[in-house]
């Protein structure tokens, strides 16, 4: 590790163009730590936890080790926080517009006090030591209509301090961005307008508020706090809600920049919307979390797929900069560089999860680095400072669609290092095998389906198939909940799922939509006797050398089906992985990922009941090993895990907090060696 602490990079600037992206080249110096330190991105410091990730990188990393091998099996609840929300439910249990969707927030831990967003869009403040609301904030979000995409969800709030001001940015569900006084949590009257910014405001076209909400947690770079948007997945009309990121004055609420993620006329990437279908399409917005470098002033933003999700025929082209990363400029929104995952999306591979930054020395080079998980199983690793890719990215031919109007890119980008951290595609070959008998029943069900590798587009449900098998389907991967690094190492952790979707397309009611296609009710992609239609594992976790570009490890995440392969008289299969799961926690000493259950057969969608109570399974925050992945220890919650967890220290005591709940009751729960 001395190698990647004592060098650094020097960049110059000029200007160039690599695999589609434009970049910066580069003159690179080589200096000796001892005389120019490294801006390294190495995780939470000084026992705190002021971002989502931990840190502007989303490295989700803490030095702290207190709780370590020898302690960690002594990890005990030390107290639990009620959310607010629970109140409200309680009194409009009637109404299901007021139930939340998922409670998936991480809190912000600084000067001893925690800061957390609820389902319905409420702030609080937290005693971090003894878990004591000290104040909340309650915008009334909850009073209006469920937003449209999601219901009433979040992620989580930013923090800003200028030294003397402190700031909250809380992020709604109807389209607030609220600026708090972090000591009082009353809004901040010369933000905005009385404390709040309208983020309906200022779009490039009116839009239906129920359609757009604020749901991930803003970042700051510097003075300018930076927001995504939800746009809802599921539109029937072309004309759309624009998935536009922009920059706010985080002192006045004034809007600074936006920037177009459909360009429009004079800008880059315009011509890839063909026939003017810029105008009319929305979304390819930021919906996932955000990462930033300070010292280079840039903010990294991963965008989702276009409307609609499964068809591009209204869109035609490559369609930038959808299911993309973007590096903007954050002190003016000017794009740096990019580089675009998916050409013309037609499977929902939306770039969710927050790129992480880390610093690298790949074949004896420094390199600033920024990796970026996706739901295709892919790890993209680029220089984050000109955006070339730190290995070769192939464009590799795939197959073209045969649905009247579409028109598929002919290649797609494959990486070639690191490997693939999930299944990608299907064969005959992938189907389960648990008996002879089964794998037979699991051929005649796969014979229903239209299958192939890596992007096999989408058909029309009525060609005499059920749809087409995508795997991993748009729920599967890595999604939001992304991935963590250790900073010393260079190993990345990667939790995901081999979900696959049924994609099938249908003519809509021309009254109702003016698409040519839309996306069908979909269908359960239930295998023999209600098992998977595939082998396991059906979730995994990865540790991935991001200085060779190699795997280290992998292994199934939780029992998931072991208990149902059993009961059929078959021998013990082992862990099948399938379990519902938090994102990562990667601390000195080992790995922490949060397991709330087993899903629905089919490891499509969540089931309702995701504590898994249901076969006598209990929700545990589990603790790894780096190195080898060996499971170290299980803590019963008692609590099904959702939300990311974090780690921070007060008075010498190191907590690890993690949120909790779907619906009727939801909070935060805190684990801290007895």
């Amino acid at each position: 590790m001395s190698a990647i602490k004592g060098m650094c990079l020097l960049v110059m600037n000029g200007g160039g163009r690599v695999m589609g992206c434009r970049f910066r080249s580069i003159v690179v110096l080589v200096i000796l730590w001892s005389v120019v330190p490294c801006g390294a991105q190495h995780g939470a410091v000084d026992g705190s936890w002021p971002t989502y990730g931990g840190d502007e990188g989303s490295t989700k990393y803490s030095s702290l080790e207190q709780i370590n091998v020898d302690t960690v099996r002594r990890l005990r609840e030390i107290w639990r926080w009620d959310s607010p929300d629970n109140a409200i439910v309680t009194a409009n249990r009637a109404d299901l517009s007021r139930l939340p969707f998922a409670y998936k927030a991480t809190p912000v831990m600084v000067d001893d006090v925690l800061y957390v967003k609820t389902s319905l869009s409420q702030a609080a403040a937290i005693d971090a030591s003894t878990g004591e609301t000290l104040w909340t904030f309650d915008p009334g979000t909850w009073e209006r209509e469920s937003p449209a995409n999601t219901g009433f969800n979040a992620r989580g709030v930013a923090y800003w301090s200028d030294g003397f001001d402190s700031r909250v940015f809380l992020p709604t569900g109807d389209a607030y961005l609220y600026a708090l006084d972090a000591g009082t949590g009353r809004p901040v009257a010369d933000f905005g307008a009385d404390g709040a910014v309208d983020a309906t405001q200022g779009l490039r076209r009116p839009i239906v508020r129920r359609e757009y909400q604020l749901m991930s947690a803003p970042i700051v770079v510097g003075d300018v706090v930076v927001i995504g948007s939800v746009v809802s997945d599921g539109p029937r009309y072309q004309l759309a809600p624009p998935g536009d990121v922009r920059g706010f004055d985080v002192r006045t609420g004034e809007e600074l920049w936006e920037f177009h993620t459909i360009p429009q006329p004079g800008e880059f990437g315009n011509e890839t919307w063909e026939n003017g279908s810029w105008r009319d399409t929305g979304a390819a917005n930021a919906w996932g979390l955000l990462s930033a470098d300070p010292e280079l002033g840039y903010v990294y933003i991963p965008t989702g797929t276009p409307t609609n999700d499964w068809y591009g025929g209204h869109r035609l082209g490559d369609n930038l900069f959808a299911e993309s990363i973007v590096c903007l400029d954050a002190r003016t929104g000017e794009r740096i560089w990019h580089y675009q995952f998916v050409h013309h999306g037609l499977w929902d591979y939306d770039a969710t999860a927050a790129p992480i930054l880390v610093d690298l020395v790949v074949d004896g080079r420094a390199v600033k680095a920024v990796a970026v998980v996706t739901k295709q199983a892919y790890t993209y690793v680029f220089d984050r400072v000109t955006g070339e890719p730190v290995w070769p990215i192939e464009e590799r031919m795939v197959a073209q669609s045969k649905v009247p109007g579409e028109r598929t890119a002919s290649t797609q980008p494959h990486p070639t290092k690191p490997p693939p951290f999930d299944r990608q595609g299907v064969t005959i070959d992938d189907l389960m095998d648990f008996t002879p008998a089964l794998r037979q029943e699991a051929v005649e069900i796969l014979g229903d389906f239209v299958y192939g590798p890596l992007f096999e587009p989408p058909t029309v449900v009525d060609d005499g198939k059920s749809g087409t098998i995508l795997l991993p389907g748009a729920v599967g991967g890595a999604n939001w909940p992304g991935a963590g690094v250790d900073p010393e190492t260079g190993w990345l952790f990667v939790p995901s799922h081999t979900r696959p979707s049924v994609i099938q397309l249908q003519t809509p009611d021309p009254s109702r939509s003016d698409f040519r296609y839309v996306r069908g009710r979909g269908t359960r992609l239930t295998g023999p006797r209600g098992l998977p239609l595939f082998k396991p594992p059906y979730s995994r976790l990865t540790a991935l050398n991001l200085h060779e570009g190699t795997l280290e490890w992998m292994l199934p995440l939780g029992d998931g089906p072991r208990q149902e392969v059993i009961g059929l008289g078959i021998t013990d299969p082992g862990p099948l992985g399938g379990s519902s799961y938090t994102g990562p926690l990667v601390t000195k000493t080992m790995l922490f990922v949060g397991l709330r259950g087993p899903e629905a057969p089919d490891l499509g969608f969540a089931s309702g009941d995701n504590s898994g109570a249901s076969l006598g399974l209990q929700p545990v925050m589990n603790a790894y090993d780096k190195e080898t992945g060996r499971l170290l220890h299980s803590v019963e919650l008692g609590v099904p895990p959702t939300g990311t967890p974090m780690t921070y220290s007060v008075d010498g005591t190191q907590y690890l907090v993690v949120a909790y709940g779907t619906a009727d009751d939801t909070g935060l729960v805190a684990l801290a060696v007895e």
